[in-house]
């Protein structure tokens, strides 16, 4: 456990167990009776998904470090490899408790008809039907490698799992082999629902009973090896380090250079060895030495590796297991409008994803590609996801005629290979498509239309705190404005021309703009707080993020709060900064936020001396030092007096209300749940956004607006 700061006078949490906490949040969310049980499963492949990008990132980074002999403490005063310590013991703990919420789960998925089999418990009839399946889908993909002199010890790749099987030959020498388990074939394997017995409680009720592939593959290792014995088997799964950096010299073509680290990746070294708990030592010795390990890498496992493949069951027609339906809602001056050009025109238009429906972002798009008046369409794109409107939009714009130009940033970690796939498609169909810089990730969302109108050249803008993927949209909570501000449209303009031209210290009017520019507006901003108290007017700062894990930015939050000034933080994943500590930060609250939707938004409030002179900054950046100082990102200000009061009397609030979802951050490290007081009902922020039937932060001819679903089903 991390000392108390109290006595220890440590001024940051380490930012690693800082972030194992969020994932015991998510796991917590898995344990909670009170989520319908396929939200539950739901959370808890979440969790196991973020640990393994856990190991991926973060941990194998550590492990280069202590490999390199490094022994300089980070802020938090640890050292690499007493990092790496602390952090194997708590994921011990977390991978145990994670186990018996699966075991609680499987329990009472049986119970509602959803069935988790060993493959030992399953009857003759189950097991015929499973073997034909076998032989006829699975066998034919397996390929057994042998390990012998002859046969070097094959390469494991990312995140696969695989069979370490030993076989006796036919002079009764024991050998070793490695048979992948498939990662096209699908985890869970359907059994024969009309040979499957009657669970108790279960009755009649329809069925879905599934065995594990590894289960089904370990039960028919005498097709892959005839004529010996095979004597046992044992299921591993290794994660490697997935963060590889491009080096400046050889990224004359960038997109190649992205080619080469995608290629690269397969190879990168082991952070994590997961084994079932039964593997005998000689096995694992093997394993160890195969792939340069020691036993501090490796993890045991009491049941099913790589749980993560549960998210499968989420897509079962069980819609009372899951959380009500909703259906988006769309302001009304954007309801079936034939003009969305007219409606930005006539006001600024805020967003709240994904209570409020992507729809519209994506009309924008078509309606800019099929716009005779558009001249020119400018985006920028880091994770759109397959299958994307959006793109295909911007492609029939430039078939259309339009001036297209598209970053698309090649280095969003894990969607290279898609961003790829998008940034070819665009220029083939004439798209002016750019990858941003080498040492720099672009990760601002941004999207700019030209348009010449009678009394001159417009520029239509959407700035957003999310991406532009239509499928999280329905599940990360993001905010995203259009607007035809002169001022914030010319910004955008020398934004991307500084994006794709050659430009340096751009002179903004609105927009703040790393690096460079958010973390000096930031600073400027906190140390004005601390001038307003100073002069008795009072201050008060409310940031909403991802992560904070910036020292100098925690320094600055730490001498307001000294001042006097009132912080509250809403940081769903890793804090670094302590709260709560007597003459250090005794003024700051830092809550979490962790609920059905992913909380996603970023959200900068400054008091500013009250009295309509408080600021609200939108945008994509946290307050980590990649964000301030080492990609492109943007903080755009809500200056429309409506959305504003909203933002303040409504939004933020909802948010520091919280006490269904919300735990509190303790000087020790620790969160614990808020709780109501006395004698109040929870408040779920979450729930509360989506039980909002009318539009309080808009007006239309002088009267607030009100929402409209977009038919009288609300079904997602």
């Amino acid at each position: 456990m991390i000392e108390s700061p109290v006595t220890s006078r440590k001024r940051y949490f380490n930012r690693e167990i800082s972030w194992l906490e969020f994932n015991r949040r998510v796991l917590e969310e898995a344990q909670d009776e009170n989520h319908p049980l396929l939200e539950r499963v739901k959370f808890l492949s979440i969790f196991h998904s973020n640990q393994d990008e856990f190991f991926m990132i973060r941990v194998s980074g550590l492990q280069e470090q202590v490999e390199a002999g490094l022994q300089e403490p980070s802020d938090d005063g640890l050292t690499p490899r007493e990092q790496l310590e602390i952090l194997r013991e708590r994921i011990i703990a977390l991978n145990k408790d994670a186990w018996q919420c699966y075991q609680s789960l499987r329990k009472k998925l049986a119970e509602n008809g959803i069935c988790l089999y060993n493959y030992s418990e399953l009857n003759r009839t189950q097991k015929t039907a499973l073997r034909r399946y076998f032989l006829t889908s699975v066998y034919p993909v397996l390929t057994p490698l042998a390990v012998d002199p002859a046969h070097p010890f094959p390469h494991i790749s990312n995140l696969s799992l695989s069979l370490a099987v030993v076989i006796r030959d036919q002079e009764n020498h024991e050998k070793f082999a490695r048979v992948k388990i498939p990662q096209v074939l699908p985890r869970l394997i359907p059994v024969e629902l009309t040979a499957a017995r009657e669970e108790p409680g279960v009755g009649r009720m329809r069925k879905r009973c599934f065995v594990w592939l590894e289960e089904l593959i370990a039960a028919h290792l005498d097709t892959l090896f005839p004529g010996v014995q095979v004597v046992s088997s044992y299921p591993f799964r290794v994660v490697r380090d997935a963060d590889i950096e491009i080096r400046e010299d050889e990224a004359g073509d960038l997109l190649q250079a992205i080619e080469q680290v995608l290629v690269r990746r397969r190879f990168g070294s082991v952070a994590m060895l997961m084994v079932s708990e039964d593997m005998p030592d000689q096995i694992r010795t093997i394993l160890e030495q195969n792939l340069s390990i020691d036993h501090s890498y490796v993890y045991e496992s009491e049941g099913p590796l790589g749980l993560s493949a549960l998210m499968s069951l989420y897509d079962l027609e069980y819609p009372h297991l899951k959380d009500p339906p909703f259906r988006p809602y769309v302001p009304l001056v954007l309801h079936n409008t034939r003009d969305i050009f007219a409606c930005i025109r006539s006001q600024d238009i805020l967003l709240h994803h994904p209570y409020d429906s992507f729809a519209p972002v994506v009309e924008f798009v078509q309606a800019a590609a099929s716009d005779p008046d558009v001249l020119a369409i400018k985006q920028t794109i880091y994770r759109v996801g397959r299958n994307s409107p959006i793109v295909e939009a911007l492609a029939q714009a430039s078939l259309n005629g339009k001036q297209v130009s598209v970053l698309v940033e090649l280095k969003a970690r894990f969607d290279e290979e898609n961003n790829i796939e998008w940034a070819r498609a665009l220029e083939k169909v004439g798209v002016h498509v750019v990858y941003g810089h080498v040492s720099l990730k672009t990760h601002c969302k941004v999207l700019l239309v030209v348009r010449q109108e009678a009394d001159g050249i417009r520029r239509y803008v959407h700035l957003g705190t999310g991406n532009y993927n239509a499928k999280t949209a329905r599940v990360y909570t993001d905010f995203g404005m259009f607007t035809c501000n002169p001022e914030i449209g010319e910004d955008v303009s020398m934004l991307f021309n500084s994006l794709t031209g050659y430009s340096a210290h751009v002179p903004y009017k609105k927009l703040l703009v790393s690096p460079d520019g958010i973390r000096k507006g930031l600073l400027e901003r906190i140390q004005r707080e601390i001038e307003h108290v100073k002069a008795g007017r009072g201050g008060h700062i409310i940031v909403k993020m991802n992560s904070l894990t910036d020292n100098r930015s925690a320094d600055a939050l730490y001498e307001a709060s000294q001042a006097g000034v009132k912080i509250d933080l809403i940081v769903r994943a890793s804090c670094c900064l302590i709260p709560g500590v007597p003459g250090m930060s005794e003024h700051i609250r830092v809550i979490s936020i962790v609920g059905r939707f992913l909380e996603h938004h970023r959200v900068y409030y400054f008091r500013n001396g009250g009295e309509g002179r408080e600021e609200v900054w939108l945008g994509s950046a946290d307050i980590m030092q990649r964000n301030l100082d080492r990609r492109v990102e943007t903080l755009f200000p809500i200056e429309d007096r409506d959305i504003k009061l909203w933002m303040i009397q409504e939004a933020l609030p909802a948010f520091l209300r919280d006490t269904k979802q919300a735990r509190q951050l303790m000087p020790d490290g620790t969160y614990r749940r808020v709780t109501p007081v006395p004698g109040e009902e929870p408040f779920d922020s979450q729930m509360w956004f989506l039980s909002r039937h009318q539009e309080p932060i808009r007006r239309t001819a002088g009267m607030k607006k009100v929402y409209k679903p977009n038919s009288s089903s609300e079904t997602t």
